[in-house]
């Protein structure tokens, strides 16, 4: 067996002891898809008909295809608190001074971690845009718009995740770890999610326009409304590699100083 057909078994390992993990403690799955859908339920339920009206709808009908797609990136951004939460506990429950005795490969831990939360955060993003067709997401973009949109939601899930196993490296507790996520989580309302950044002070739409968030949503809902923009989509690719590739270096990098071999 080469090393790397030994490091893809190790990380298959670790990745169904993370899924069994996440069926036995449910409970960040179900809180990650419930707070999206909330959202979009008041704000499409109960504010839709006033908000539409303000980014030029006529009623909920219309602004749900407005700010459907920035709630499901919002799905996407809630799965970093259990990620976050699952490398912290490993960390400090002392079960990688056992994995650091047996002959497994050191970055299969984290690769388990990263794919676990990956297929998590899927179903929890399919879930939520479920929840939005039923309330009313009709969109006009094509099948290979919808494809675009999803390769782009996966590489932000790719993005996010190794972020937020970062955070749960450096957290000293789990609840630590369970609180730092909440930065990620806020920047969608700060984006161009529940209205356009044009409406905003000066000083917050300029931070909404350059947050990593804003481009990402306006590139998914250009797609599904069948009017993509270029510029936000470079910038949106920019943003996900850059943060997935200092997502995993700076994982690696404290991963190996606090558990050396």
């Amino acid at each position: 067996m080469t090393m790397l057909t030994h490091a893809a078994a190790d990380s298959a390992t670790m990745l169904r002891r993370n899924l069994r993990h996440a069926l036995r403690y449910p409970s960040l799955t179900i809180g990650g898809i419930m707070m999206p859908v909330l959202i979009l339920l008041l704000f499409v339920g109960v504010f839709g008909n006033t908000l539409g009206a303000g980014v030029g709808g006529a009623a909920k009908d219309d602004y749900i295809n407005y700010v459907a797609p920035g709630i499901i990136l919002m799905a996407i951004a809630s799965g970093c608190m259990a990620t976050s939460v699952s490398v912290c506990m490993d960390m400090t429950e002392g079960i990688v001074d056992r994995f650091r005795t047996m002959a497994i490969s050191r970055s299969s831990l984290l690769t388990g971690h990263v794919a676990g939360s990956m297929i998590q955060t899927v179903l929890s993003t399919v879930a939520v845009i479920g929840v939005a067709v039923a309330m009313g997401l009709r969109t006009s973009g094509g099948v290979l718009d919808w494809l675009a949109a999803a390769g782009l939601m996966l590489l932000l899930t790719f993005a996010l995740t190794w972020v937020a196993v970062t955070l749960g490296l450096l957290a000293k507790n789990p609840e630590g770890a369970s609180n730092t996520p909440l930065i990620i989580q806020f920047l969608p309302f700060l984006s161009s999610t529940i209205v356009p950044t044009e409406s905003m002070p000066a000083g917050i739409r300029w931070f909404a326009e350059y947050q990593p968030f804003t481009p990402i949503i306006e590139t998914v809902r250009g797609l599904l409304l069948g009017t993509p923009n270029g510029r936000d989509a470079a910038a949106s690719l920019a943003w996900c590699a850059g943060l997935a590739v200092a997502g995993y270096v700076l994982s690696k990098i404290i991963f190996n100083r606090k558990a050396p071999r």
